[in-house]
């Protein structure tokens, strides 16, 4: 079983970053995608943007 993370481009929105995270995980993309947005607008601001990058340019995918 591989242990890395990756991408989810077919199910993706922006980069498949959220979907790649639901498929590892088990929760629904859908409340990922809304809980990653409100942590980033209400707590981490402009240093969510830049991990949610980080994540999708260091997975594999």
């Amino acid at each position: 079983m591989n242990n890395s993370f990756t991408l989810d481009r077919r199910n993706g929105k922006i980069m498949g970053v959220c979907a790649g995270l639901a498929n590892r995980s088990g929760i629904d993309v859908t409340l990922l995608r809304v809980a990653l947005v409100l942590l980033t607008l209400c707590a981490l601001g402009p240093i969510g943007v830049v991990a949610y990058l980080l994540a999708g340019w260091l997975a594999e995918g």
